[in-house]
């Protein structure tokens, strides 16, 4: 079986969840697979997937194989695979753009991202030589001009994109487009969770809507100590955050609400909760007879484990796109995994419409 090849930019936590992911699920069996969506995708397990090239650019991670890289500091996630097998990829120096805000220089180097004084590479020319067929994109939060430098990339050497942060670039007609064009598959924006804040507001929004319950009011506040949440204290970065957060909400309910009566986003950094996110998830409704009822909601999981287990499905339902010369945006797969996908449709149609692309019955 041929390994499904990817390059990773940002090597922070969900991508030291991914790899620790690949290796841990290397010797088990379908039966004793916890944690996974689907054990198989085509011919494809977990361990069929190996990064041959990764970028970064913090100076405790460039440089370094990415079996260390993983386990630097600013990253505090999880370590439920600590046996990782030394990898001869090391993490290059990538293009910084607006990769880092300014006020991240305001927390202890512990938390917060140390810029290497490395010179950038040619993306492109690692990509090529690499023999990668799909780029993931972590970078954080507002990274818009970095997000577009890197699907450029991907467009210049022929890769594929999945987009797992919220720049709109798959969901962009004109960017998805140009990938259509030179036949290369892309899957974004913004990856789920497992079991996470969106989910399972949009599971309980979904619900109301066929309860036959009016939705008045309802916000969804989440806390975190990860590189994410300090990243996000600045607001002026959030504005696509909050639309592909609160667009997955309010695509189950079948109308929009008015801005004040929805309030859904990050809140605030709080450096003990480490990759762990709070989620506080209130909902005021209406049931027969215009009676009140209200919800509240506190869920507790660790971030980027919980991404990881979306993005391990994504990898391999592009690599069947890739290996049926599918182009553009794979529409199913994006439902499913992604919170601002190409086109919106319920969970439970997103499932089902993997399920049969994955077995052919469906084309993207």
């Amino acid at each position: 079986m041929t390994k499904i090849k990817i390059a990773i930019v940002g090597m922070g936590n969900c991508a030291s969840s991914l790899i620790q992911g690949i290796h841990y699920y290397k010797n088990k069996t379908e039966e004793k697979a916890i944690g996974l969506m689907h054990w198989k995708i085509g011919d494809y397990e977990p361990s069929d997937i190996e990064v041959v090239a990764a970028f970064d650019i913090d100076r405790r991670k460039v440089g370094k194989t990415i079996d260390e890289a993983i386990f630097e500091l600013p990253n505090c996630t999880t370590i439920f695979q600590e046996n990782i097998p030394k990898s001869d990829v090391k993490v290059a120096m990538g293009h910084i753009l607006d990769g880092v805000a300014p006020h991240m220089k305001d927390f202890k180097d512990k938390h917060t991202f140390l810029v290497s004084d490395e010179k950038p590479v040619d993306v492109v020319k690692v990509l090529k030589e690499s023999g990668a067929e799909i780029l993931l994109n972590y970078l954080p939060v507002g990274s818009e001009k970095a997000a577009r430098f890197y699907a450029q990339c991907c467009l210049d050497a022929g890769v594929s994109f999945v987009n797992c942060m919220p720049v709109f670039i798959v969901s962009d007609s004109e960017w998805s487009k140009k990938f259509e064009e030179k036949g290369i598959p892309i899957i974004g924006d913004d990856i789920k969770a497992q079991i996470g804040a969106t989910i399972t507001h949009r599971t309980l929004a979904n619900l109301f809507k066929e309860r036959g319950v009016k939705l008045d009011h309802t916000y969804q506040l989440n806390t975190g100590g990860n590189t994410d949440f300090i990243n996000m204290l600045s607001r002026e970065r959030l504005d696509s955050k909050k639309e592909s957060k609160t667009e997955a909400v309010q695509s189950v309910i079948g109308e929009k609400m008015d801005p004040d009566d929805i309030h859904i986003g990050p809140s605030d950094y709080v450096p003990w909760q480490k990759d762990n996110k709070l989620c506080f998830l209130r909902m005021e409704g209406r049931t027969f007879g215009d009676v009140p009822m209200d919800i509240e909601l506190r869920l507790s999981v660790e971030d980027s484990p919980n991404s990881a287990g979306c993005v391990i499905d994504a990898i391999r339902c592009c690599k069947l796109a890739i290996e049926r010369n599918i182009s553009g945006q794979l529409t199913s797969i994006s439902a499913y995994t992604m919170k601002h996908p190409p086109l919106q449709y319920t969970d439970d149609e997103a499932a089902k419409m993997v399920n049969d692309f994955i077995s052919g019955k469906e084309e993207r």
